[in-house]
């Protein structure tokens, strides 16, 4: 089978000069063929991502034209202005991509909106629904490594494809032939037809302007002298997030030289994630040099957000997705509060991995925080439903653990571009009041307790991969733990089962323990890992450390 439909690839007229020398290497190497060709990316709410490569399990031209005629079908159904949106990053082949896709839509008679040069993905949703297009798409592998890429697609809302659209373009995606099924016209001709357009300087100009409305204490940054180092990491971030900081009055900003410019190949920072020290090490040495009030980086794709703050002795320390989660709610709250902007009945919403800290700041403030499955759609389906109920201006903000902000609804994603602007602004005001990011992180721990949240995870590549992962988590539902680090588990929720959790179906397991402490194991859906998140809570830092330290080694007897 996998021989077959190598062998016809092998035929075919590949148009990429990088396939056929693949496809010819690989010619006696019957694994590499079987990985490259048993089976097909899967497309799902996160769309696709994979390797770089030849074959139906990698990332190519065809793959996205294959996913392209797939989105096309299903728009073709959906009635409204029979447009799509288009943006792309900085990864390899990502402009190929999506005037690949852009070619695909218009072959099908449906208009395509896209970017003149890369931009994030909050532009990406934003452009969705300013020109009121059925559906999105942005050519990223967010911040995973330079042999990635992928392809993220958009409902109409700017919300990532709801699961029952995603699985109708998937149906589409499966009964089209990868190599002769998809109808298309060169990207050049549906130019020339007026069947692709760019986005023009009013739509990135109320783009900006959505972002900026979101300011808590517009004009503070003008006059703070705050200092940054900035590192876009070789993404789209440079261009949004250094327009949005100077209009605010934020200009004293140092960017990493080695990772200013877009660089596909990310030479700098093998993982271009800002969670990790490795991609920030070039910022933080700039930062010491430069005696920054604050280092911060984007990823590729500029939807999340990291920083390493400045301590009292010079050194810079990375901040959590969790930590910052919770700082934002705080100084959001704190300042709409004394400004006079707080909404009645505010609405935070957060991701089931994220801390339990937040609960206890949100209750603080009087700010009802809802739980929501993790990825940001379901953040952006919480903002819809207060939109549908005339009380979209109720949202404050939304995040999850893993680096993603917002606070706004002026788009259905995670924002870096937002994010980076409120943290900018709250090292401003902490700077202008004496303060600073680090004193305030420990006086809310001083407040709410000492709260610790890691995740550790798990990889599981090759074909085999998703099999053991599905092993993991059946023997878990067949045979659950009692205990971890000899704490009982007091409670399991199995959000397999919507009936108990009230929440769409997931596959996700959280157990909490005697002490409060909980541990979650969760599959990632985008790359072959399974995720865990551990929450203590010491009276410091180190009984906390100690006791996620004893649960991991727990779980790893599991899982490794």
């Amino acid at each position: 089978m996998y021989q077959d439909e190598y062998k016809r690839w092998l035929a075919a007229e590949l148009e990429d000069p990088d396939l056929k020398p693949e496809l010819l290497r690989i010619a006696d190497d019957e694994e590499a063929i079987k990985e490259r060709f048993a089976v097909a990316l899967k497309f799902g709410t996160a769309g696709l991502r994979g390797t770089l490569g030849a074959g139906t399990n990698r990332m190519n031209i065809w793959v996205v034209r294959q996913a392209t005629q797939g989105v096309a079908n299903w728009a073709k159904t959906q009635g409204g202005t029979q447009t799509v949106a288009i943006s792309y990053d900085s990864r390899l082949k990502s402009d190929v991509f999506a005037k690949e896709a852009a070619g695909v839509l218009a072959g099908n008679g449906i208009k395509v909106v896209m970017y003149d040069a890369l931009m994030p993905v909050p532009a990406l949703s934003f452009a969705t629904r300013y020109y009121k297009c059925n559906a999105g798409i942005m050519i990223t592998a967010s911040h995973n490594p330079s042999k990635y890429n992928g392809f993220k697609a958009y409902g109409p809302d700017g919300c990532q494809m709801t699961d029952d659209a995603a699985a109708i373009v998937y149906a589409e995606i499966q009964k089209t032939d990868i190599l002769n099924g998809i109808t298309k016209m060169s990207f050049a001709q549906a130019v020339n037809e007026g069947l692709v357009k760019y986005a023009d300087d009013a739509c990135k100009a109320a783009f900006y302007e959505a972002v900026e409305a979101c300011q808590v204490r517009p004009g503070l940054a003008k006059t703070a002298g705050l200092k940054l180092v900035y590192s876009p990491l070789n993404g789209t971030g440079l261009v949004p997030v250094t327009h949005v900081l100077n209009d605010m009055g934020i200009t004293d900003i140092t960017i990493v030289p080695e990772q200013e410019y877009p660089n596909g190949y990310f030479s700098t920072a093998p993982y271009p994630n800002p969670e990790i020290y490795e991609a920030m090490k070039y910022g933080v040495e700039l930062a010491v040099k430069e005696g920054a009030d604050l280092m911060l980086a984007t990823d590729p794709d500029a939807d999340r957000v990291g920083i390493a703050m400045k301590c009292p002795d010079g050194s810079y320390e990375l901040v959590s997705g969790n930590e910052m989660g919770v700082l934002l709610l705080d100084y959001i709250c704190a300042g709409r509060i004394e400004k006079g902007t707080m909404p009645k009945n505010p609405v935070a919403v957060m991701s089931i991995v994220s801390t339990p800290l937040a609960d206890a700041v949100a209750k603080n403030y009087g700010v009802e925080l809802r739980h929501v499955l993790t990825g940001f759609k379901w953040i952006g389906d919480q903002i819809a439903q207060l939109e549908e109920a005339g009380e979209v201006e109720r949202f404050i903000f939304g995040f999850e653990e893993s680096y993603g902000y917002l606070a706004g609804p002026y788009v259905r994603d995670k924002d870096a571009v937002v994010g980076a602007m409120l943290i900018c602004e709250m090292a401003a005001y902490y700077r202008s009041i004496g303060s600073s990011i680090k004193q305030r992180l420990e006086e809310i721990y001083a407040k709410y307790g000492r709260y610790l949240n890691k995740v550790d995870s798990y990889e599981f590549p090759g074909l085999s991969g998703m099999d053991k992962m599905n092993g993991i988590m059946s023997g878990l539902r067949n045979d659950p733990p009692k205990a971890f680090a000899g704490k009982s588990v007091v409670k399991v929720a199995d959000y397999a089962k919507p009936e108990e959790t009230g929440l769409p179906k997931a596959n996700v397991l959280i157990y909490t323990l005697e002490d409060g402490a909980s541990v979650i194991v969760r599959p990632s859906g985008t790359e072959p890992k399974i995720k865990t998140y551990f929450t203590t809570l010491g009276k410091d830092l180190a009984e906390a450390q100690a006791e996620k330290d004893a649960l991991a080694e727990d779980c790893k007897k599991i899982l490794a």
